[in-house]
Order: structure tokens, then sequence, then C-alpha cells
């Protein structure tokens, strides 16, 4: 048998005296849940910048990786047949379809340049990134600067 304890507290509002039970407040109070509620509202406030930024930077993952494989591939091409191609099939680099950024080559017999652009955020500017013969990574035109 569980003893509860008991206390006997006045009650000014009726004049009278009521028994409170130790264990009688169960759940959360509006006002408390509204508390929370408004708490949580403003740290998603906070928070959701910084996660498009993070999310953008992410997407930048792609192009790195690749225009190291179109460079990967354009090196192997000429140490074969001792010039550059702007050719995806005769590279043998696949692209996937769903990718975010799109991809051309220029060439010539000794240099090459893989070029990347795509828009991030839905404005005006366009991310682009260029890698050559070299394996000079550069990033022309940040999408993410405002």
């Amino acid at each position: 048998m569980i003893m509860r304890e008991t206390r006997i507290l006045p009650d000014p509002i009726r004049g009278r005296y009521l028994a409170y039970s130790a264990h009688q407040h169960k759940g959360f109070s509006l006002i408390e849940v509204m508390i929370v509620v408004a708490i949580i509202g403003i740290l998603a406030t906070l928070a959701y910048p910084s996660l498009e930024g993070y999310l953008q930077r992410a997407k930048q993952s792609e192009v790195k990786t690749n225009l190291a494989a179109i460079h990967t591939a354009e090196k192997l091409y000429h140490a074969s047949n001792g010039s550059y191609t702007d050719d995806f099939a005769t590279l043998g680099v696949g692209i996937a379809d769903d990718a975010i950024y799109s991809y051309g080559i220029t060439a010539t017999a000794s240099t090459f340049t893989a070029t990347a652009t795509a828009n991030l955020d839905d404005d005006a500017t366009e991310d682009t990134w260029t890698i050559n013969q070299d394996k000079q990574l550069v990033q022309t035109t940040d999408d993410l600067t405002d």
C-alpha cells in the first residue's frame, strides 16, 4: 500500500480548508507549454540561417569531387593520346543526372579547363569553379557571399 502525504491548506477564495495531495500535480500548465514553444521558436530562428549556410557549402563538395575526377581522367587521356579532350564520353567520366552543378570542358592539345556552375541560393549570382591541367582548383565566382 502506498502512503501519500496529504496537507491541509487554506483556500482563500472560498474561506475553507482543502486537502491537497503532494502528488496531485500532473502534466504541464498551458503557460509552461507556451513558454517552451516560444523558446523553441527563438532557437529555430537563430539556427536556420546557419543551417542554410552549412547545406550550401555541403553542395560545393560535389563540384570539388567531380572536378578532381575530370582532372584525373584528362591526365590519363593525355598520357595515352598526347593531348586533352573536351568529350565526357571519351574520358569516361560519369556525372550524375541529378548533379547540382553543370559541367563543361574546353581543351587544346596541351591545356584543358573544366568548369562547373550552379545557382545554390536562387539569386542572380552563380557559383563557378574551374580546374586546369595543373590541378589548380579555383572558385571564380562565389554564390554564397552576400
